[in-house]
């Protein structure tokens, strides 16, 4: 098979799991009904029910439906039942997802205290207690049975990120796939949740490009040149070609090419820049300011892309504070042919010039004693993260003697008997791809196919390669191979790998697995310390944060340029790179799962201490910073990309921020508002309050019962704006000029009556009992690690993760090391 020329491979019987060409059915009532149930009728109860009775006998359904009947039926009859419950309605079909979930959430209501409501009498302790027990005993050993005939989470496959980073490694190409890929759905923020993937044939059709795609650039690696593309630019290379035109390249100003600060779109394009291919870059370049400020240098943005009106997207590469001293600064970046480098002062708060007719002339800039950007050289170098060739064509081709020949773009297999070489290449390359050891039988389809091509004729490495494409198009690629019940030691390490790494697991892990040592706690947590070396723990905390923080939402929205005008993509940045680093380092010092609430420290650069009103930091790289006693940041809700991402750009609401804040931090699930209750957006005028607003808004009883929970958070984060920073009163917007408002205020009480004044009291009255913190990020890590919500039987394990971490105050880490070891993780 060539790789340009693509074969279609004929249909083999694959191993066990099939990949399905439907779509994979959402939830379990849709995927496994149990035959045979026997029912009983309870003349006791309002409404019928089928009930197995092997898990909830007839006294306890009475005494379930005594309960009811008592205290739920009065407000919850009919389906105009008091916040759209209807206690007639309620199956007990536990395998329906659905009805499992009503349950639960009766049952937790019922424990917490918020029904039967205050208002309709006190309930009897022995009554609830009841209740409880035999609720509670029904729910667990119902999905305890679906957990030993079904597994825990379904099967699952991998996302995008973690599909394009497999093929990565596995061929040591380095082309960006993901964007071959359909987009995915997120659900409670995580892409990998098996109840909510799904495979069309759609999807299928997209697979077979990424995997066509990655193959070609596997054996394109194998005729590359050695010596990769380098290019060396004197500051008049970088600038503009003709001196006297009017353009947006950078002008020749002495020896220097110099870019002014503008709103003109493209400008401090650096056409000679171009790339001939497309391919990862190293860009590497001195720069110093001119006309710096007096208190601050000059933030400037690198991006890259067409630089035309066709192409107006640009790509973010960083950004850099230019100042009087001449300063090297380095990026990588994939740059797609016909790209360019931009650079260009990119913050929002400097002076701006003025330039007429969309383009700029020469020396135009200097008079207006604007500030801007001087580049002194640049250098351009083509490199891969995969590896060299050689390691390229190991991965591709193995131990075969092959001759390549890179002008004709052929290789020729060498060999007396390329069948059996080609076979053995195969089954090796099956077993890397597969992640695990492959037995003749689930080779052999691949094999034989393979090798009729080869007596057809086909040439051999190209019958290898259409083996190859075969693999990668099977379900055991694509999906995890796990048993139900207990994993065995290669599920493990597939598990424990794309948990920390988003990909498939490296030698030394497979080595452990085929040891048989993965079910070692001891062996876990080494893996974990092994595999978080390095820059492992920062991919981690990105990978991680990114979907559980909904940090991946972050250019969602946009602040309104005329609210916050001081907000720019260079603070925004800044922003991920402070969440990132503050869990970074958290993880890596094992810090108390209070920091994740409140502490004395985070991260900054010159540009965002700026932002935020904190003094004397310098530099444009982000460290770790000391606050002062009184400052209100620390802590992952007083940080720029959470108050970003739970706003809309414009305005805040309490209601959004305290359901985020409740749901990704506390752990409080929030259930959706009854459709009959319209959202309240706040009045951007300033008449009046969100506070006012929502005080009519919770007369409702049934609002009431949530927002309980979500008014605390959601006051407490009021004196954080859209764009994240500080303000005492809020804006008050009139003919499009706005001016400071209302005055904030963010006192509350918590649900249990706990009053707080402010932003740090809410803080204190949170770290008062960490616990609920701590047992979030573990669900939200055994959530992320296994691609399963945490359902109500996994409750009491959970708990018991965290009680094992509180001699170490709840630290991330050994929060993480407890999640790897605990049986969830271990079992399907």
């Amino acid at each position: 098979m060539t790789i340009g020329n693509k074969i279609d491979v004929p249909p083999v019987p694959f191993p066990p799991i099939i990949l399905p060409t439907t779509s994979i059915p959402m939830s379990l009532s849709q995927r496994f009904r149990t035959a045979d149930r026997l029912t009983c009728v309870v003349a006791s109860l309002l409404f019928s029910m089928a009930v197995p009775v092997a898990a909830f006998g007839a006294d306890d359904v009475a005494n379930v439906s005594s309960f009811l009947t008592n205290h739920c039926i009065d407000c919850h009859d009919g389906p105009s039942g008091e916040g759209g419950f209807d206690a007639a309605a309620l199956g007990t079909d536990l395998s329906d997802a659905k009805t499992m979930a009503r349950w639960t959430r009766i049952f937790d209501r019922v424990q917490d205290g918020e029904m039967p409501p205050p208002d309709d009498g006190e309930l009897d302790p022995d009554d609830a207690k009841e209740f409880l027990e035999q609720t509670s005993d029904w729910l667990h050993r119902s999905q305890h049975d679906q957990y030993a005939k079904l597994g825990r989470v379904q099967s699952r496959r991998l996302t995008n990120v973690q599909l394009e980073r497999t093929l990565h490694d596995l061929l040591a190409i380095d082309v960006p796939l993901a964007r071959l890929m359909p987009l995915e759905p997120r659900s409670d923020g995580f892409t990998g949740l098996a109840d909510h993937q799904s495979m069309s044939h759609f999807q299928l059709d997209s697979h077979l490009t990424v995997i066509d795609a990655a193959l070609d650039a596997a054996k394109a690696r194998l005729f590359e040149d050695k010596q990769p593309l380098t290019r060396q630019y004197d500051a008049r290379r970088l600038a503009r070609s003709n001196p006297k035109r009017r353009c947006r390249d950078p002008e020749m100003i002495g020896d220097k090419a110099v870019v002014w600060s503008s709103t003109l779109v493209f400008y401090g394009r650096i056409t000679s820049t171009i790339v001939p291919q497309d391919g990862w870059y190293r860009v590497t370049f001195d720069a110093s300011s001119v006309n710096e400020p007096d208190d601050r240098g000059v933030w400037c943005t690198v991006r890259s892309g067409f630089c035309t009106s066709g192409a107006p997207l640009m790509s973010w590469i960083g950004a850099f504070e230019a100042t009087n001293e001449v300063q090297q600064h380095s990026y990588e970046a994939w740059l797609p042919k016909g790209n360019m480098i931009e650079i260009r002062p990119g913050d929002e708060t400097l002076k701006r010039g003025r330039f007429q007719g969309g383009q700029v002339g020469a020396g135009e800039g200097g008079p207006m004693n604007i500030p801007g950007v001087a580049l002194h050289s640049m250098t351009i170098e083509q490199f891969h993260p995969g590896g060299p060739r050689d390691r390229a064509q190991q991965r591709l081709l193995g131990d075969l003697d092959v001759t390549i020949d890179a002008k004709t773009k052929t290789v020729k297999l060498n060999s007396d008997q390329p069948g059996k070489d080609i076979s053995q290449q195969l089954r090796r390359f099956a077993s890397l791809a597969l992640r695990r050891p492959v037995t003749a039988a689930d080779i052999k389809p691949f094999q034989q196919w393979t090798l009729q091509a080869i007596d057809d004729g086909q040439d051999p490495i190209d019958a290898l390669i259409a083996g190859y494409r075969a693999i990668l198009c099977s379900s055991r690629f694509l999906y995890f191979v796990e048993p139900i019940g207990p994993l065995d030691d290669f599920a493990i390490a597939n598990r424990l790998s794309y948990l920390l790494r988003g990909s498939m697991p490296d030698w030394p892990l497979i080595q452990l697995a085929r040891q048989g040592k993965l079910r070692d706690p001891d062996v876990l947590r080494s893996e974990v310390d092994r595999l978080l070396g390095g820059g492992g723990t920062a991919q981690f905390v990105q990978d991680f944060a990114d979907q559980w923080l909904d940090l991946a939402d972050i250019e969602f929205t946009e602040p309104d340029r005329k609210l916050y005008r001081d907000f720019d993509i260079v603070v925004q940045n800044a922003m991920l790179n402070e969440t990132h680093r503050y869990l970074e380092h958290a993880v890596r010092t094992d810090a108390p799962a209070q920091t994740l609430i409140q502490s004395d420290h985070t991260f900054l650069n010159s540009r965002l201490a700026r932002y935020y009103g904190i003094d004397g930091v310098h530099g444009d790289k982000v460290r770790k910073v000391k606050l002062d006693d009184d400052s209100p940041r620390g802590g992952l809700l007083s940080q720029g990309s959470i108050l970003k991402v739970t706003a809309n750009g414009t305005n805040t609401s309490p209601v959004l921020r305290g359901v985020w804040v409740s749901e990704r931090i506390l752990g409080t699930p929030i259930p959706p508002p009854p459709e009959s209750v319209p959202a309240v957006e706040p009045d951007i005028r300033g008449a009046k309050t969100i506070r006012e607003q929502l005080q009519k808004h919770l007369s409702d009883a049934s609002c009431a019962v949530c927002h309980q929970n979500i008014d605390p958070p959601g006051y407490a984060l009021e004196n954080f704006d859209a764009a994240g920073r500080w303000r005492d009163r809020y804006l008050q917007v009139n003919g499009g000029k706005s001016k400071p408002g209302l005055p904030v205020d963010a006192s509350f009480q918590m649900a249990d009556g706990r009053e707080f004044k402010d932003f740090d009291g809410f803080r204190d009255r949170i770290c008062e009992d960490i616990r609920p913190v701590a047992r979030n990020f573990a669900a939200q890590l055994l959530v992320y690690g296994t691609g399963g919500e945490i359902q109500f039987a996994d409750r009491d394990e959970l708990d018991e993760i965290v009680a094992s971490t509180r001699d170490d105050n709840y630290g991330l880490r050994s929060l993480l090391y407890a999640v790897v070891t605990s049986p969830t993780f271990l079992s399907k």
